[in-house]
């Protein structure tokens, strides 16, 4: 399948590593370059702003989906589309329903809740799109284990583990977004793959 809209969830700072810019920049033009829409958090900060303005500088489209009270309060980048929300369910819903596939980049909490959200989602069938993690200089490891350790420890079943993709690299996440098969798997079936 064809990815015609990426969602791109990460932080509205830049860490304290220069590789987390250099690799967003990186995934940034690859998108513009690739005609891939981004869907982001809409915000002109951090990680954010710089994925957003090497999307932009690249020649691609951007649709950023801010709520309203943090619409207010940070810096906003002119980008193709702004959608202003009501509330961040609504911004959530609004980026999920735009997207043909996910992915996350470093970030903090927000970021974090946004793919473990989209991730659960997938898992009970609420969509079938692809979700992933971009993971600059290992930033996913210590939640990968978790990840683990939960399939481990009888929390989440083998096969909805090995559905998340994890690419550190724009043409290689690309092709793993675009290959991934789509199909539901039934969390609530007694099958333990």
């Amino acid at each position: 399948m064809r990815i015609n809209s990426l969602c791109v969830f990460c932080g509205s700072s830049f860490g304290n590593e220069r590789v987390y810019r250099e690799k967003t920049i990186e995934l940034g033009r690859y998108l513009g370059q690739n005609r891939i829409r981004l869907v982001y958090g809409g915000g002109g900060v951090g990680l954010m702003g710089a994925l957003a303005g090497a999307v932009l500088e690249a020649g691609g489209e951007v649709t950023g989906v801010i709520p309203e009270l943090i619409f207010t309060k940070v810096k906003n980048l002119p980008v193709t589309e702004t959608i202003v929300t009501g509330d961040m369910h609504e911004r959530k819903s609004r980026m999920y329903e735009m997207s043909d596939a996910f992915t996350a980049l470093p970030g903090g909490i927000g970021t974090i809740e946004e793919l473990s959200e989209v991730f659960t989602w997938q898992q009970l069938g609420y969509h079938s799109k692809a979700v992933s993690v971009f993971d600059i200089n290992d930033f996913y490891k210590n939640f990968l284990g978790f990840l683990n350790n939960a399939s481990s420890a009888g929390f989440i079943k083998n096969v909805h583990l090995k559905r998340l993709i994890v690419e550190n690299d724009p043409a290689s996440l690309i092709k793993e977004l675009e290959s991934y098969d789509g199909k539901t798997i039934d969390k609530w079936s007694n099958n333990e793959q």
